[in-house]
């Protein structure tokens, strides 16, 4: 599931138009219809705010419903008595930032997110 559906879904809960977001951002609705389709990426300058509209975390945009993580097998003997154990879990997502202050805020709530989790 791609974000193009994660918005598709948020926007579904709040019972928004796509009008009514694209107002809301300054856009042509066509343009954020064209997000929800995927038919173009997001300008790395309305995720925080499309996480903000959601009242979500920007993981959450970016995020499956079902959480499934990626584990590839250590082939390495050393590592099988590790604390790591015998899988590697890998898990990411790549954001372009183009924007110096989005890329402030995002900076910032991932900095909180890692902190909460290591709680």
């Amino acid at each position: 599931m791609g974000v193009g559906t994660n918005l598709k879904k948020l926007r579904s809960k709040t019972k928004l138009s796509q009008q009514e977001i694209a107002d809301m951002l300054g856009l042509d609705r066509n343009t954020y219809t064209n997000w929800e389709n995927e038919a173009t990426d997001i300008k790395s300058s309305y995720i925080p705010k499309l996480a903000e509209i959601f009242e979500v975390s920007i993981v959450d945009l970016f995020e499956s419903g079902n959480k499934q993580s990626n584990y590839n097998n250590l082939e390495n003997a050393e590592l099988k008595g590790n604390s790591i154990g015998q899988k590697d879990i890998q898990q990411g997502i790549i954001i372009n930032i183009t924007d110096s202050e989005a890329a402030k805020v995002i900076s910032s709530q991932l900095e909180e997110m890692i902190k909460a989790l290591k709680k």
